[in-house]
């Protein structure tokens, strides 16, 4: 079966562009959409293997659409900006984005980025079951979600991947380096704001205070580390 990528775009040219190169280059099947509403509901029922997602949209916005994507997949989601602002950045990825690609866009780059979030949701998760952190958290990796005081928080493939990294290398200094090449790959060894904002998001999830943490620790200026009880 091919892989499906579900292109939410209000420009035709832009859309069918990207359908021709992704189609006939890469061999993906492409499914459109043009406007917000119709792109959430395709993403919903068409069960795409990624999904590009411009910012600026017609009838729902790409920010809105991200979030509400979130609410039911976790389908690696690329969204697609002219701003290349960095809190325009961090707020795709604090809406649950996978990726954010700043338009005009290279072609080439694109693709490494598909590819890359493809490899990422691909990735094979340890079947060394269930870790305990503390008296509170459990992670069960085979599930892919932690169990904070036995209830149950989901974790999306990348914050599962990183924690898995942390629980395969514990107590030792992570560089940011590092942890960007083993969680999305190497071509994005240099948006340390990928990872603060995963970072953040994860001792909020796993942590009892995640502004005073007792697990996930910051070396600064050298990367993070995993602590364990």
């Amino acid at each position: 079966m091919s892989t499906r990528i579900l292109v939410i775009e209000d420009d035709e040219s832009q859309s069918e562009l990207l359908r021709l190169l992704l189609e006939q280059e890469d061999g993906f099947e492409v499914l459109k959409a043009r406007d917000g509403l119709e792109g959430l509901s395709a993403a919903q029922h068409q069960c795409p293997d990624a999904i590009l997602l411009d910012v600026r949209l017609p009838r729902m916005d790409g920010w809105e659409v991200c979030r509400q994507i979130r609410e039911f997949s976790d389908v690696p989601v690329i969204m697609l900006s002219a701003s290349q602002r960095e809190e325009d950045i961090v707020r795709g990825l604090d809406l649950g984005a996978d990726d954010y690609v700043p338009k005009p866009f290279r072609t080439a780059e694109l693709k490494a980025r598909i590819r890359a979030s493809l490899r990422r949701g691909d990735s094979p998760v340890s079947q060394n079951s269930k870790v305990r952190i503390d008296d509170r958290v459990v992670v069960d990796r085979a599930g892919c979600r932690l169990l904070v005081e036995r209830r149950p928080v989901k974790l999306s493939s990348v914050e599962c991947k990183l924690v898995n990294i942390f629980l395969d290398n514990p107590d030792r200094i992570l560089s940011h380096q590092s942890l960007l090449a083993q969680a999305w790959g190497w071509e994005y060894m240099d948006a340390t704001h990928y990872l603060k904002v995963y970072v953040r998001r994860l001792r909020e999830k796993l942590e009892e205070n995640a502004a005073q943490p007792r697990h996930l620790l910051t070396e600064r200026g050298l990367g993070y580390r995993f602590q364990l009880s």
